[in-house]
């Protein structure tokens, strides 16, 4: 499908290459990207042939956050014809600038648990400012990996918002330890790519162009392919539901059902197959 702020690229391996791609804006997050990032999840949501995702961005920067100017529309009282057309949370009245806006943090709210349900891994690919929406996307994102650039900053805090949104506080904490992300959360301020790697927000610091950074997420894709389909669409499911698990043995039986379902798929045997033949495995697309 065609999108108005996304490109996307399906390889034939089964890796696909989903890019921000608002560059002259610094890839900030505006009505239509909401829009297009829904479409392409949903679409990725029931697509067996995409076994692994990589998320980056064109231009300078991964992601500015929300585009503020378009999205001040939601508060005021009268709002352009055109995205009444277009956007369903701009149709209500104009009077009523509560709902519009509810409506608003509602449908961008609801990408983060998207790109959890989707079950190809995400490796997000981060250079530049990554900030606000964009920040929280890195964070919803399975695998990251940055350049010497990059900078992540909470910044919703800075602008008068709370510093909890789009599922930071859920996420942030969970990733590298509730001291270290309250102090993110609170303070709103940048945090550079070395210390990024080095509390654990990232899996690795690349250097070089973003050529280079591009090679390192293909690399792990790579890696990934590797591996069973549905293995890793279970691995996911699995990992989504520890983070809120209530106990250790509930997991125990969620992780003995993907097994037991892992083990009458296909896959199995061209698994074992090649591990004694010492080869690659080759598992079918579906």
């Amino acid at each position: 499908m065609e999108y108005e702020t996304l490109l996307f690229e399906l390889r034939e391996d089964g890796i696909g290459i989903l890019t921000l791609n608002r560059p002259d804006k610094l890839n900030a997050m505006n009505f239509q990207m909401i829009e297009d990032l829904h479409q392409i999840f949903d679409d990725l949501m029931v697509n067996l042939d995409c076994r692994v995702l990589i998320l980056k961005a064109a231009g300078r920067a991964f992601c500015a956050g929300l585009d503020l100017r378009e999205s001040a529309i939601l508060q005021t009282k009268k709002k352009p014809p055109e995205l009444k057309e277009k956007f369903f949370y701009a149709r209500a009245p104009d009077k009523d600038i509560i709902k519009a806006k509810m409506y608003g943090q509602w449908r961008t709210s609801h990408l983060i648990p998207k790109m959890r349900k989707i079950s190809q891994p995400i490796i997000a690919v981060i250079h530049g400012a990554a900030t606000g929406a964009g920040f929280t996307f890195a964070l919803a994102s399975d695998i990251r990996i940055c350049g010497e650039n990059a900078r992540f900053a909470n910044s919703f805090i800075n602008i008068g918002f709370s510093g909890s949104d789009l599922a930071s506080s859920y996420h942030l904490p969970r990733l590298i330890g509730m001291s270290r992300a309250a102090e993110i959360l609170y303070t709103g301020r940048f945090v550079d790519a070395e210390e990024a790697e080095k509390i654990g927000l990232v899996f690795k610091l690349i250097k070089g162009d973003d050529s280079k950074l591009l090679e390192g997420a293909t690399e792990i894709a790579e890696e990934l392919l590797t591996k069973s389909p549905l293995g890793l669409r279970m691995t996911k499911e699995a990992i989504n539901l520890t983070m809120d698990s209530p106990s250790l043995e509930t997991i125990m039986q969620l992780e003995n059902r993907s097994q037991m379902l892992c083990s009458t798929s296909s896959d199995l045997m061209e698994g074992i197959n090649a591990f004694f033949d010492k080869r690659k495995p080759k598992y079918p697309l579906m």
